[in-house]
């Protein structure tokens, strides 16, 4: 079985937690086997065993077994990438969640999370996957955090859960725990768990923008997806991107890089339920997503990437992929 993976950046909170208290944060990630300098590529990923031992270093340095509740003070929407901008265009706490629950692998592939409601109250269950080694305490402890501070930020500060059940053992101070969910903790539970009243997550809520939700949505898909097995699929889309600045690929060019004949290539894709211009569209779409969100990428430039003749070219593709001018895409990201 392959081990577990978390993303990079979502370490980073740890660090500046670290910084802050004035250890070294450098040298502590690499005795836990971890690059540091890997933090800042987004797609980078550490293997579960490596960020285990660097919470255990972390309690030891700091002497604080809190240490994880205090580190979604640096976790922002950017941490999570396209999911923290699709949670904060949600519609509702339920979506958020439903949410979480759908690409919370993009994170990390550490724990499997169910949303499950019963009318009067939701529950928000961290499992372990089955054959898999558990998350540190202190992960639970960070991630469960950032979900109440998740509820806050959309429903004002006095927010708070019904309810926290966590598997970890009852700390010699609970005062943290809370201080923190300001709601029932019960320790040594049978599993980590977080119970919402059903109302707080079914009320609209004002700041949502479904487009903008919709379109990070198109780029979790497409993470989702590189983290599953090599497919067709998977490898034609590779092609696609890797041809793109030369100019819009033929199915003809893909074919002849993947070392198949057009027929083989059309069967495979057929096999999988997929087929070129498709794929070649939601390519594109997705890297222009991605592209429009580093201010210093120019739309000349990003036509250039995605292949288009022109910049009047992308803007008409643009438009009909998502109903919005590339401009305006941006100033919604504002």
């Amino acid at each position: 079985m392959t081990e577990p993976t978390s993303l990079a950046s979502w370490i980073r909170a740890l660090r500046k937690q670290l910084d802050a208290l004035g250890l070294d944060s450098v040298a502590l990630c690499v005795e836990a086997g971890l690059d540091p300098q890997q933090m800042d590529d987004p797609n980078a990923r550490y293997p579960l065993s490596a960020t285990t031992r660097l919470w255990e270093l972390a309690v030891q340095a700091s002497g604080d077994p809190a240490i994880g509740l205090r580190v979604s003070r640096f976790v922002s929407p950017t941490t999570f990438h396209a999911l923290g901008y699709a949670l904060v265009a949600s519609g509702s706490l339920r979506e958020v969640f439903e949410r979480i629950v759908r690409y919370h692998q993009v994170v990390s592939d550490a724990l499997t999370l169910e949303l499950s409601g019963d009318g009067e109250r939701y529950r928000f269950r961290l499992l372990q996957p089955p054959g898999s080694p558990a998350p540190a305490f202190e992960a639970i402890d960070a991630f469960a955090a950032i979900y109440v501070r998740t509820c806050r930020n959309r429903l004002g500060r006095e927010y708070a859960p019904l309810a926290v059940h966590l598997r970890r053992p009852e700390p010699a101070d609970a005062k943290p725990w809370h201080t923190v969910f300001r709601a029932p903790v019960f320790f040594g539970a049978a599993e980590d768990r977080l119970e919402f009243a059903a109302q707080d997550f079914d009320s609209h809520l004002d700041d949502a923008n479904p487009e903008l939700a919709e379109h990070n949505e198109t780029v979790l898909k497409r993470t989702l997806a590189q983290l599953q097995p090599l497919t067709w699929e998977r490898k034609v889309r590779a092609s696609i991107e890797a041809q793109l600045p030369d100019g819009e690929p033929s199915a003809e060019r893909v074919a002849q890089a993947l070392h198949l004949s057009l027929r083989s290539l059309q069967r495979h894709l057929a096999d999988e339920g997929c087929r070129f211009d498709t794929l070649l569209n939601e390519c594109r779409e997705n890297l222009a997503l991605l592209h429009l969100r580093d201010p210093q990428c120019s739309l000349a430039e990003i036509s250039h990437l995605l292949g288009f003749a022109d910049t009047s070219s992308f803007n008409r593709a643009f438009k009909r992929w998502t109903g919005m001018t590339p401009g305006q895409f941006r100033d919604s990201l504002r």
